[in-house]
């Protein structure tokens, strides 16, 4: 879409920036889930068996990856199913101890609030859905399954936010200080006892396990599709004999995502939040400009609202994104500018190739 509205090179950044974004946010979740992990064994707390387990969790998760979209999918539902049991269990099992009036007092005072720390968290906690759009190519009749598939993921996604949130809340009287990750699981333990809460620290691990497949997926095949679209060299595009899946994509996201995950967990959502929103600016500046100047262009979605009401919505979202931006730390600002400049110079190191003939690229 970016290359259609402004040229090539804005079309290769979307790209990239959206590529980048994604592989740093999956970095996010081996940190998670060795820090569920570390509650059960203390070592994995700091130093190298925390390292190695980093590193030994994301190169597993990134081979069952390297399976196939099939056992992926299929993982993932399974996934699912165990990590949000316990938190149903939890929320109903919470119900004969709930105090509203806990509800109403939950702004303590003298309470430090980190509003940098919860904005970024809250944006990644209920972002990234565009990266289904990458699988498309592989989904039986995606225009009727994709609208229907992200209502659905949208209303159970703030259900399981806010049914064991305000069920803890209300059951639970501790002081807000003691929140922090994995408070859920100590909750748990409170209100049913030991076993809810190793319940629930195994299935918090399984779901960013999830997360970090579903991404990964969405990531290489990213990769195979800008190769398509003559971004990249055609070896991109190549798939593994057994599997099908494009392995050189999972494999550079690997790398990338070896080289991320040893940042502060703070640092790597931030940083992935701010290239996001880059790519997503881009996104709806290229589809405002695309409902104006082409309106009759055939397109496989299309929102019924005329032009003035699409501006209206993407203002919305769009002051939203520009906030995560202001916000972000020098440590942000640093590694999302390298990260830009090294799109820039890859975008102009693959137009000096096309030029000389190095590789073969799709026209």
């Amino acid at each position: 879409m970016g290359r259609t509205c402004f040229g090539p090179f804005f079309g290769s950044l979307m790209g990239s920036w959206k590529f980048l974004s994604i592989v740093i946010n999956i970095a996010a979740f081996p940190v998670l889930c060795i820090d569920y992990m570390k509650r059960v064994l203390p070592a994995l707390n700091s130093g190298w068996p925390r390292k190695i387990a980093i590193l030994v969790s994301s190169i597993i998760l990134s081979f069952l990856n390297y399976t196939g979209l099939t056992i992926v999918g299929y993982v993932a539902v399974g996934l699912g199913i165990v990590s949000l049991a316990p938190f149903i269990i939890m929320s109903l099992l919470a119900i004969p101890k709930i105090h509203p009036h806990r509800w109403i007092s939950l702004g303590q005072k003298g309470v430090k609030k980190d509003w940098t720390l919860f904005f970024n968290t809250l944006f990644w906690n209920l972002n990234f859905w565009d990266n289904v759009s990458t699988l498309a190519g592989e989904v039986d009749k995606p225009q009727k399954i994709f609208p229907l598939a992200l209502f659905v993921a949208v209303i159970f996604t703030c259900l399981s936010y806010f049914i064991p949130l305000f069920a803890v809340i209300g059951a639970v009287s501790v002081n807000q200080s003691e929140w922090e990750s994995g408070f859920h699981a100590t909750a748990a333990e409170m209100i049913a006892g030991r076993w809810l809460k190793y319940w629930i620290e195994v299935g918090a691990t399984l779901s960013a396990i999830g997360l970090f497949e579903a991404q990964l997926s969405s990531t290489a095949f990213q990769l195979l599709g800008m190769a398509d679209l003559g971004f990249l060299p055609n070896f991109f595009a190549k798939r593994s004999k057994w599997f099908n899946t494009p392995w050189v994509g999972i494999l550079l996201s690997t790398l990338i995502i070896l080289g991320v995950s040893y940042m502060n967990f703070t640092d790597i959502i931030s940083s992935a939040n701010f290239l996001y929103s880059l790519g997503m600016l881009l996104e709806f500046a290229s589809f405002l400009w695309l409902r104006r100047k082409l309106p009759e262009l055939k397109r496989p979605y299309r929102i019924p609202m005329r032009l003035p009401g699409l501006v209206i919505m993407c203002l919305i979202p769009s002051a939203f994104l520009v906030l995560i931006m202001a916000i972000a730390t020098k440590i942000v600002y640093l590694v999302s500018g390298l990260m830009t400049v090294g799109a820039i110079g890859w975008y102009f190191l693959m137009k000096f190739c096309k030029s000389k003939k190095l590789f073969k690229y799709s026209n």
